[in-house]
């Protein structure tokens, strides 16, 4: 295994850690937002870190800072970086399941206050779902499939009639490659590219407009991570559906997504359309990223 080839021609330019410029911006830099459906502008989170010593100051740390934000409706967009580098901060926030410590955020025109009661944010949970990391630790093992997939539907109240629900269920599990009847079966009872499946399933039950993915294939092995990538592309045509997935994985989206943000201890350094992002890296940053990706070196004749 060998860093020898890699994307093509990352380029020899040399940058500071200035945000890169590969996408359009309006003045001050911002990104322009025409034809977005999720907005996020000025985000920063803080976080206290508490003191070892009595009457030591509270000290902040900073997992996200001064993002501007432009998911456009319709579009795909991979967030990349180092562990650590806010990227699922900056997800929580977006989704309203965390409220910035500055800054706003609007879906579709409608701001989202993350400090509201969670009954008032229920509008944003039916246009938005989300799939976790790990399929197991998502999935409650005392609840039957057809439970876990149901949830958002009474809780969001979707669909009030039981048998309306218990046949979305059915429809959605196959929508994501799965049998009817495994509605009657438990999480254990699943290996874990179908547990992925069953929680994707969870996530599009309600037919949002936005997917979000928190690294939901990075516990999957190369075969099974294949197939979903190819059910999640087959599942936005389909659908229509805005993708934002969040990877460590470049080449899922380098396969995925049509635009990337990078990101580098709280901040977006460069963003852009990911083939020019990932071909054509303007900050210095990204190419190390990059450069940082194992290839197999073709055999020595």
């Amino acid at each position: 295994m060998s860093a020898g080839r890699r994307l093509d021609t990352l380029g020899d330019r040399e940058s500071g850690g200035d945000r890169g410029a590969s996408g359009d911006r309006g003045a001050g830099g911002v990104l322009e937002s025409g034809g977005a459906l999720l907005v996020g502008r000025g985000l920063s989170r803080r976080f206290p870190q508490r003191g070892t010593k009595l009457f030591e100051r509270t000290r902040w740390t900073s997992a996200l800072d001064d993002a501007d934000v432009d998911i456009r409706d319709g579009s795909a967009v991979g967030i990349i970086g180092e562990s650590g580098s806010g990227k699922s901060t900056l997800i929580r926030i977006l989704l309203g399941l965390d409220a910035p410590s500055s800054g706003t955020v609007a879906f579709d025109g409608r701001p989202v206050d993350a400090r509201a009661a969670a009954r008032s944010l229920h509008w944003l949970r039916r246009e938005t779902g989300i799939v976790f990391q790990d399929p197991y630790a998502s999935l409650d093992p005392r609840m039957s499939v057809g439970r876990i997939v149901g949830e958002p539907l009474w809780a969001l109240d979707v669909l009030t009639a039981g048998a309306e629900r218990r046949a979305r269920v059915r429809e959605v599990l196959v929508e994501v490659g799965l049998e009817a009847d495994m509605a009657n079966r438990y999480p254990h009872e699943f290996s874990g590219g179908q547990r992925q499946r069953i929680a994707l399933a969870r996530a599009l039950v309600h037919r949002p407009r936005l997917l979000v993915g928190d690294e939901p294939l990075s516990a999957l092995d190369v075969t099974v991570r294949a197939q979903v990538l190819e059910l999640l592309r087959d599942l936005r045509a389909a659908r229509a559906l805005t993708l934002v997935m969040v990877s460590h994985d470049i080449g899922v989206v380098q396969n995925l997504c049509d635009e990337v943000i990078v990101m580098k201890d709280g901040r977006i350094v460069e963003e852009g359309p990911t083939e020019k992002v990932l071909l054509e890296p303007q900050v210095a940053y990204t190419r190390r990223l990059l450069a940082s990706i194992p290839v197999i070196d073709p055999p020595r004749s």
